[in-house]
């Protein structure tokens, strides 16, 4: 892991094809999230993020590879007033957040035996990561027991 990439391994009880259902259906990414996606999942098409209380839409969050059960990476949204007031963050940050380079994330599923490996590489700068370092775990945790119970976790 270099010093501008989140990188997160887990295994997950299931198929390639429901935990690509999991990180791309909009009802099902709102059950461990909070976030649902608005886009047809194509490269190049663009990703409205309907979050808690904000919805960030832009012309770089993008769709960058979408190989169903395998693959699926896209640019991180845009960091809106409206997005910050959702999610606490005070002004000061969310500049620091502006100036950053947009950032990216990847999905990579590989079948283990009953199982498959999920990776998840975040790459972007330093406030963003350090942020992403806090609630990746949390939001990966959801998924996994989402899949493997059907019952979210619970509220934090």
């Amino acid at each position: 892991m270099s010093g501008n990439e989140f990188v997160y391994t887990t295994y997950v009880k299931t198929t390639p094809e429901r935990l690509w259902e999991a990180l791309t259906d909009p009802a099902f990414t709102r059950r461990y999230w909070g976030v649902a996606f608005e886009t047809d999942w194509k490269p190049g098409s663009a990703i409205t993020w309907h979050d808690e209380g904000a919805t960030m839409s832009g012309p770089e969050q993008v769709v960058l590879e979408a190989e169903p059960g395998r693959r699926l990476s896209y640019t991180w949204h845009t960091f809106t007033p409206e997005w910050a007031r959702s999610a606490g963050v005070d002004e000061e940050t969310r500049a620091m957040l502006l100036r950053e380079p947009r950032s990216t994330v990847a999905f990579e599923l590989e079948p283990a035996g009953e199982t498959v490996k999920l990776t998840v590489v975040h790459e972007g700068g330093e406030v963003l990561l350090g942020m992403s370092r806090q609630g990746w775990p949390l939001v990966l945790s959801g998924l996994k027991t989402l899949l493997e119970t059907g019952a979210p976790l619970p509220a934090t």
